[in-house]
């Protein structure tokens, strides 16, 4: 072959190879871009073989989302130590809160959320450790129903006389069932006996949990009747209260009693059951 044919034809080649290029960068810059305008994008076959037998779950290979996209994560909280308990709830209107101590019991929490569903009202349950982590399916109804559970440490000592090594394992152990059953960890905690001191303050703020005490104790613990506790939770009731009653701890078969008859009650008369949300910043 003569050398001037030799070069025509070597021409000819780096010239088509220049076009394909061309046309691979287009089709490259159309996926990237995601132009409706390009041609669809056919995805390719499974891998056989034991790659594809040993898929991973989606939660091991899903990628974080990239600056700007996706929902902001929410930063860790400071919380401010406090030297008192909050008493009450501001709110507009006659708000109150209903809160109930020492569960979860399947003999008594059961009926009270069945109650707390039947009027579409959302309460706080202040849970103990050793309760909970018995009956985390309670825990999860208390989640699905809207409710707040709250942190009662593990076994319901009297703080004051604790350590602060033994007051921090209280409340922690107590924080991680929390958050493995009810499916986020608790931001709101509640001394037994109401018993604070700084270090049950300072170790509370450390796990990012706020003190709440109440404004109205039925004193349902003590048994004096569902006709009494329910006057109690009604002379009680105002705006902004926090009512103390008991869904564990004993007998709370009045207590279960006195919610169904208090409760369509400050319904009727005004009141809106609901309870606090803290604002993360």
């Amino acid at each position: 072959m003569k050398k001037d044919q030799l070069l025509t034809r070597r021409r000819a080649l780096i010239a088509g190879a220049a076009v394909l290029g061309a046309a691979g960068a287009a089709g490259t810059a159309r996926v990237l871009t995601a132009n409706p305008a390009a041609e669809p994008v056919r995805s390719l076959p499974p891998v056989s073989g034991s790659q594809a037998l040993r898929a991973l779950k989606p939660s091991a290979y899903r990628l974080e989302p990239m600056a700007g996209y996706g929902p902001p994560r929410r930063m860790p909280v400071r919380t401010v130590v406090r030297h008192e308990p909050f008493l009450r709830m501001s709110g507009g209107g006659r708000t109150m809160v209903l809160t109930f101590d020492d569960g979860p019991d399947p003999r008594y929490t059961p009926s009270i959320l069945r109650t707390l569903r039947k009027y579409d009202v959302r309460a706080m349950f202040f849970v103990c450790g050793e309760m909970a982590v018995d009956n985390k399916d309670l825990l999860g109804e208390m989640a699905d129903d809207g409710h707040i559970v709250g942190n009662h440490t593990w076994t319901h000592p009297l703080l004051t006389q604790l350590s602060r090594s033994a007051i921090h394992s209280e409340i922690e152990r107590t924080c991680e069932v929390i958050d493995d059953a009810y499916g986020e960890p608790p931001v709101w905690f509640r001394a037994p006996y109401g018993a604070w001191n700084r270090a049950t303050f300072q170790i509370g703020a450390e796990l990012g949990m706020e003190p709440l005490a109440w404004t109205v104790d039925s004193l349902d613990w003590t048994t004096p009747g569902t006709k009494t506790i329910v006057h109690r939770v009604e002379s009680g009731a105002a705006p902004g209260v926090v009512i103390l009653s008991h869904d564990a701890g004993g007998d709370r078969s009045q207590s279960v009693r006195a919610l169904r008859s208090y409760l369509p009650h400050l319904l009727d008369s005004g009141y809106h059951i609901t309870v606090p949300r803290r604002k993360f910043t």
